[in-house]
């Protein structure tokens, strides 16, 4: 691979440069990171399922191939990590990016699970992940699970118990059950970002554990 040849990996290429650490609250790509998987929760919201399906997995192939590439020309490389530089972590330089596993799980989550779990495992990923990292830089001091914290947790789990009941609501769903329901899907979303899965990026199991486990708490609760 030409991103580690003798000639040196395209990290040291690139080490004057400045690239944010997972330790970082990185707000830069926070917002890409929001504002990206609501569009795709806006494409999947107004465009037919079938339609969507297909789009997703052609936006999959393309950052996908991008990525590959990217890892195997280093002056491709090179170029790409200094333009992406504000949204790009200094471990993505000679690694597959987020956003391409992000894609690896959305791809699996709106093929292969019901609608409603889809929009709310997108809302999820949307929310969950970035704003327990930025509450757990921020403020966190009481460690529970590796480098995850307990304020980063509960930041979690207000936002997913906030959003899912926000959405049931919407969804005209009974008030007593949907309140129920969005405790423990609160739970869901803040497991799936705090428990690391196989040491797999969080990009690709939260959507996956999120799509799996309100799976399970709509169907008993009759929701599917």
């Amino acid at each position: 691979m030409q991103g580690t040849s003798k000639e040196g990996s395209v990290s040291k290429i690139v080490a004057q440069e400045s690239f944010k650490k997972k330790s970082d609250v990185h707000l830069a790509r926070k917002i890409w990171h929001i504002s990206g998987v609501m569009l795709l929760f806006i494409g999947y919201e107004v465009l037919p399922v079938a339609a969507s399906k297909i789009g997703i997995l052609l936006l999959f192939c393309l950052f996908v191939g991008i990525d590959l590439y990217r890892l195997r020309n280093r002056n491709f490389n090179v170029l790409i990590t200094h333009y992406l530089r504000p949204i790009m972590r200094q471990s993505e330089i000679d690694h597959l990016a987020g956003t391409t596993f992000l894609m690896a799980g959305v791809s699996i989550l709106i093929h292969f699970f019901d609608p409603i779990v889809v929009k709310l495992s997108l809302i999820f990923l949307a929310l969950a992940d970035p704003i327990a990292s930025y509450f757990g830089i921020r403020f966190g001091k009481d460690k529970i699970w590796g480098e995850k914290t307990l304020q980063g947790f509960l930041a979690g789990f207000f936002v997913c118990s906030g959003c899912s009941f926000l959405f049931l609501y919407l969804h005209d769903y009974n008030l007593w059950r949907a309140v129920v329901v969005s405790f423990i899907g609160g739970l869901i979303g803040s497991l799936a970002e705090l428990v690391p899965i196989a040491k797999m990026d969080d990009n690709l199991t939260i959507p996956v554990a999120s799509g799996l486990g309100l799976s399970l708490v709509f169907y008993i609760f009759g929701f599917l």
